[in-house]
């Protein structure tokens, strides 16, 4: 046992030596958008004790759209599922090998993850314990689900072992002066609202925005946007609000971020605009259906306002969203619109 702690010891003695003569480190979070933004936080913690690092970030291909042009980052590493999953697992394995890192953070906890952590040849391969690869790293942290502990809080406690490495909150860094941006001649105060979900279970009913809306338009422009995948609710919400300007589909992540910063309020699900609220510190209001905070993804933005109901005892039914709700009633998202008569700005 003794041999075996020093053997750690010097192992980690080691890594941080050579981390502080030659960092180059590779951050891990292939799941989806919102955990991707998350991530941010790690490298900002990083970046912050290891200015001269070379950074390196891998996620799932779309994501990248995310850092681009970011200002230290060195590169974004792009694992592509969406065809030929296994041949590119295998590919990104042998080119991350080639590349010797000094240290792997693994974010993620999927045996995909997990497999090109381990087999990385990197001098520290740090990870969650629930990884079923994590027997192949160097430092090991359970990803707790505590009251209280924020996804990004859990991240920071997989860098314990770096010195002087702090919690940093998520951050992107955005094209503020977007030809996009420039030409919807923004020299008023307007709102943003993200209504649409992946999840029909995390998404606040239609007739909920359609009033909320109609609330707002009386003093604000209000912008509705979103991916092509929510065309439907978006343009659904136009129909019904015509006064508002939908630019659902036109604007890619970045530009969307830059939008959010400058309202004067944002109203979006638990979903991906959430995260990109808190990455840019933009004041927003979560509608919560199906899920809670407690679950670590709420907003960290310094302005934020939670609306959801206490009064259900199936909710929350479960971390992730469902396609329709499993009692069949949806009151999670139904009771909540009562709450739009109090919303003012």
């Amino acid at each position: 046992m003794r041999a075996t702690l020093l053997h750690i010891t010097e192992t980690l003695n080691t890594f941080m030596a050579k981390i502080r003569q030659y960092p180059k480190i590779l951050v891990i979070q292939t799941a989806f958008i919102g955990d991707a933004i998350l991530a941010s936080s790690v490298l900002e913690s990083i970046y912050a004790q290891f200015p001269e690092a070379n950074l390196n970030l891998l996620v799932r291909s779309g994501n990248d759209a995310l850092y681009k042009n970011h200002p230290f980052l060195k590169r974004c590493w792009i694992w592509n599922k969406q065809k030929n999953k296994i041949l590119h697992l295998i590919k990104l394995i042998v080119s991350i090998r080639k590349e010797r890192f000094n240290a792997i953070i693994n974010l993620h906890r999927h045996l995909s993850s997990g497999l090109i952590s381990g087999f990385s040849k990197a001098d520290y391969v740090c990870g969650f314990k629930q990884n079923p690869c994590s027997f192949l790293f160097h430092y090991r942290v359970s990803h707790r689900l505590a009251l209280g502990l924020h996804e990004t809080q859990r991240y920071s406690e997989l860098l314990a072992e770096f010195e002087d490495c702090y919690y940093k909150k998520p951050k992107l860094y955005p094209d503020y002066n977007s030809l996009k941006l420039k030409n919807l001649n923004l020299q008023f105060k307007y709102v943003v609202i993200a209504p649409g979900s992946v999840w029909f279970t995390k998404q606040a009913p239609l007739k909920l925005w359609i009033e909320l809306c109609k609330k707002l338009v009386s003093n604000h422009t209000v912008f509705i946007i979103g991916a092509h995948s929510d065309s439907n609710i978006c343009n659904a919400i136009a129909q019904s609000v015509p006064e508002c300007v939908n630019v659902v589909g036109q604007f890619n992540l970045l530009e969307s971020a830059a939008l959010m910063s400058g309202a004067v309020m944002n109203y979006v699900n638990d979903s991906a605009p959430l995260h990109l609220c808190s990455a840019v510190n933009a004041p927003v209001t979560v509608f919560f259906c199906s899920t809670v905070k407690d679950f670590g993804f709420g907003p960290l933005s310094d302005v934020q306002f939670l609306i959801e109901t206490h009064q259900l005892s199936c909710r929350p039914c479960g971390l992730h969203g469902y396609n329709a709700c499993p009692k069949k009633h949806f009151k999670c998202g139904e009771d909540l619109l009562p709450y739009i008569q109090s919303v003012s700005l």
